[in-house]
């Protein structure tokens, strides 16, 4: 179709289980204020569980048909999610390896401010006309100081959707990143609005290496559109046998 601007297909898969999940969940657990985590939030790495994920979900792509294989990988730069770009790269192997691998800042973390490493607790504790005016505000908006609101990261987001339409029209398109990524991607590809998205981040947390996947259908409007295959999905990592983990990312202020 000469007219198509979208690639073949997109997959985004949030990064595997990483040391920050796991701080987050003993800070929570033992209602501390700080997780604690001594990196930088680009510099947390993957656990050896994420590790697991990210090889198992390589195998996944490795079992797929040639011609359905990822030709072109895109990575938030943060280490977790560049460390589980590679190990799928390792699974998929040399033989029909992508063309393209590129690091995108675009896609890394949301930023979270003056909000870093604070729990739910924390940030109650620590900042309460912070925590009340994010209640008030809701999260797709509000921003905390140095930070990023959700807009924030789809203003971003749309910019690479600017550059993959432009440069990957008919390609298979793997983005490796996070949770908000994801979700914000959905936000934008399924035309949703505030209400819908959050809904759908409420209800549960992206799970680590989870694969959220759309297909290009000609058959949608003028020129075709991105169609939702599946959301979430986990399969490849229940048939290796690895654990399924959902735990927010290690920074943020908790669900609305």
């Amino acid at each position: 179709m000469t007219n198509q601007k979208w690639p073949e297909q997109i997959w985004l898969v949030r990064h595997g289980q990483s040391a920050g999940n796991v701080a987050r969940e003993v800070a929570e657990a033992g209602g501390f204020a700080i997780i604690d985590i001594a990196e930088r939030d680009i510099d947390v790495p993957l656990s050896e569980l994420g590790e697991q994920q990210a090889a198992a979900l390589g195998h996944w792509f490795n079992n797929l048909a040639p011609e359905h294989k990822p030709t072109v990988v895109l990575s938030s730069p943060y280490l977790r999610a560049r460390h589980t770009a590679q190990l799928i790269l390792e699974g998929i192997g040399d033989r029909h390896p992508p063309h393209t691998f590129i690091n995108d800042e675009r896609l890394r973390e949301k930023e979270f401010g003056i909000l870093d490493r604070l729990t739910q607790f924390g940030i109650a504790k620590h900042h309460p006309q912070l925590y009340e005016q994010r209640e008030h505000v809701g999260k797709f908006y509000f921003r905390p100081p140095g930070g990023e609101s959700w807009c924030d990261v789809i203003l971003r987001l749309r910019n690479v959707i600017d550059t993959i339409t432009r440069d990957y029209p008919g390609e298979r398109v793997l983005i490796v990143a996070h949770q908000v990524i994801v979700q914000c991607f959905r936000y934008l590809l399924e035309h949703m609005d505030e209400k819908k998205i959050l809904g759908i981040d409420k209800a549960s947390d992206v799970p680590n290496c989870s694969v959220t996947s759309y297909r290009f259908n000609p058959n949608i409007g003028k020129f075709g559109q991105l169609e939702l295959r599946a959301a979430n999905f986990v399969a490849p990592l229940l048939e290796a046998g690895a654990a399924i983990t959902d735990a927010p990312d290690k920074t943020g202020a908790p669900k609305p």
